[in-house]
């Protein structure tokens, strides 16, 4: 018998003591003791810089981009962490929100050659913690010691890179009839991954035959959009125009899945509309963050109606990748159903650059 975590509970806890400004240390080729840059304190990096070495700013090579930093390991930026550096300057250099202010923040001496692969991960447990994707990385010859000492998460690096490359499988938790405005026959499932993430949701209109094509809608959660109706983006309207048409029909499907902001969380969402405020459109800010134009495993959808007994859909979605994913991930898409609704006057960039950037149909 075992109570001890495995790979994935020791992540969740990763995640979780990273949003608390709490380090971590990561095993492997090179080992090395690692925080988020968001939410360093400055008694924290104080105790880092007294422990000696190298330690760097691990960024993404987007966030490199504006920054002008050198760029030597392909998606990562090592930047050298100077011995006067306070949590103010590595924030700064994190986040963008004052990059027009002061557009000068190096020069930067960047880190060449070594092993990467800590640095890569401690990237993605960043971003799966939904804070800005920048870490403090400092090379370590002896982790143990120090984590026993300070009770720090350990993450061996070989256990975690298989979990950390791919999606947690998704179990239903519960279900039970959900009568709504559009269909009094309304049922709400509910599924949870095992890594400790956010939750999903399949809302069920009516009894849809499972040998048929269902109507289905994968719709990313957006707080704004979806709860206070917000003007900049089309998704209450998309929401509300897709449960509709499933309850005119009398059938269908919408899977309403945790990704707000394109996977970048509602923190995050909100930083990329401050820079949107200062002039850039949806991806530019997203790059400006350092994350990718969208973050979204649309998989998670195809599992969950895999899980519910459906092969084939009917696609309302004005999205050629999630017609692809769904084909990709073994469900078949009988038709693609276009949903133009919700333009106005405050999301005509927006959904400008949707159909310019991202390929959207509108």
């Amino acid at each position: 018998m075992s109570f001890a975590p495995d790979i994935s509970e020791q992540l969740a806890r990763a995640r979780a003591d990273m949003r608390m400004g709490v380090p971590i240390m990561i095993t492997g080729e090179q080992s090395a003791l690692v925080m988020a840059a968001e939410t360093l304190t400055a008694e924290r990096l104080a105790d880092l810089l007294t422990l000696g070495g190298d330690p760097v700013l691990t960024i993404t090579a987007r966030r490199a981009e504006t920054l002008k930093a050198r760029v030597y390991d392909g998606d990562v930026a090592r930047i050298a962490l100077p011995q006067d550096a306070t949590p103010g300057w590595v924030q700064s250099i994190a986040n963008p929100a004052d990059d027009l202010r002061t557009p000068m923040k190096g020069p930067f001496s960047c880190a060449r050659g070594g092993p990467v692969d800590v640095h890569r991960a401690a990237l993605q447990l960043a971003k799966s913690a939904r804070l800005l994707p920048a870490v403090l990385v400092l090379g370590l010859p002896d982790t143990d010691t120090l984590a026993a000492r300070h009770h720090l998460t350990q993450i061996d690096l070989a256990k975690a890179a298989p979990v950390l490359g791919t999606r947690s499988p998704l179990h239903p938790v519960v279900h039970a009839r959900l009568p709504m405005e559009v269909s009094e026959a309304g049922r709400l499932h509910v599924f949870r991954p095992e890594d400790g993430g956010e939750e999903h949701y399949a809302i069920e209109i009516g009894n849809p035959d499972r040998a048929k094509p269902v109507l289905a809608r994968l719709h990313s959660a957006c707080f704004t959009g979806d709860l206070l109706g917000s003007l900049k983006c089309d998704c209450g309207p998309q929401l509300r125009a897709a449960l509709a048409q499933m309850g005119a029909e009398g059938q269908g499907v919408l899977l309403y899945l945790n990704q707000e902001g394109r996977g970048i969380g509602l923190a995050n969402k909100m930083r990329a509309y401050s820079l949107q405020d200062q002039g850039f459109d949806t991806v530019e800010a997203n790059h400006r963050l350092g994350f990718e134009d969208d973050e979204r495993d649309f998989r998670l959808g195809a599992d969950i109606l895999k899980s519910m007994g459906f092969t084939a859909v009917r696609l309302l979605t004005n999205n050629p990748r999630k017609v692809e994913m769904m084909k990709a991930s073994g469900i078949a898409v009988a038709e693609r159903v276009p949903l133009r609704v919700g333009e106005n006057r405050h999301n005509a960039d927006y959904l400008a650059t949707k159909a310019a950037k991202s390929g959207h149909l509108l």
